[in-house]
């Protein structure tokens, strides 16, 4: 937009929108003994509080090139080993993955005035763990892991649909849909986790977990 051109005013509103988030706080003495554990107790909250895929995350990686990429991705599992997500290791994050596992995720559940950011390293799951997962697709989900080959250019939606009927046809027989190798899962092994507690006149709540080697330490962020 020129310097010149008259503002549009539905920008301008969106652009100055500001929320004075509620009085729910963030303490250190109300924290799970581990980030899993928290993060759990959230997610399940979550859920339960009826926001909109909870188990959203804006994954941020770094490409062979040095170049940020962000997206967002479904976490399907999480315990103490981290958290678990499943994609095409040919596609642009799988292949920045495997180039540099370092890595971010952010989980912004608005409505709570929450987020969760990690940070830590992507690793491969064992390939039991990603048959199992893969084996409980939905079927069109798993035709289409055959079908498309992620991030790379096609002609067109035709094209694309063509893929799935021939796939289709090449499985129609088969009752089991084997994994394609080139898709499997990432966990992510954090060495550090935020919670985020938006608070009124932006003095937000922010515990940090911190990996020291032998335990997680606690540490308190200004807002």
């Amino acid at each position: 937009m020129s310097h010149d051109a008259v503002p549009d005013p539905l920008l301008d509103k969106a652009l100055r929108t500001h929320t004075d988030y509620g009085q729910e706080q963030l303490e250190e003495h109300e924290l799970a003994a581990d980030p899993f554990a928290q993060f759990t107790a959230w997610l399940a909250e979550a859920a339960e509080r009826k926001v909109y895929e909870p188990n959203a995350m804006v994954l941020g990686t770094i490409d062979p090139d040095g170049r940020p990429s962000s997206r967002t991705v479904l976490l399907r599992g999480v315990d103490e080993r981290g958290f678990a997500f499943y994609t095409d290791y040919t596609s642009r994050k799988g292949r920045a993955l495997i180039a540099n596992p370092g890595v971010s995720a952010v989980f912004p559940w608005y409505p709570l005035h929450r987020q969760v950011i990690l940070y830590g390293e992507a690793r491969k799951v064992d390939e039991a763990d990603s048959n199992d997962y893969f084996s409980n697709r939905p079927r069109g989900a798993q035709i289409a892991a055959w079908s498309s080959d992620q991030s790379q250019p096609i002609d067109g939606r035709d094209a694309l649909e063509q893929k799935v009927r021939d796939t289709e046809q090449q499985f129609a027989e088969v009752d089991t849909v084997p994994r394609p190798e080139r898709w499997g899962g990432f966990r992510i092994v954090p060495e550090r986790v935020e919670f985020w507690q938006g608070r009124t006149s932006r003095l937000h709540d922010r515990l940090v977990f911190v990996w020291q080697g032998s335990g997680w330490r606690v540490t308190r962020l200004q807002p």
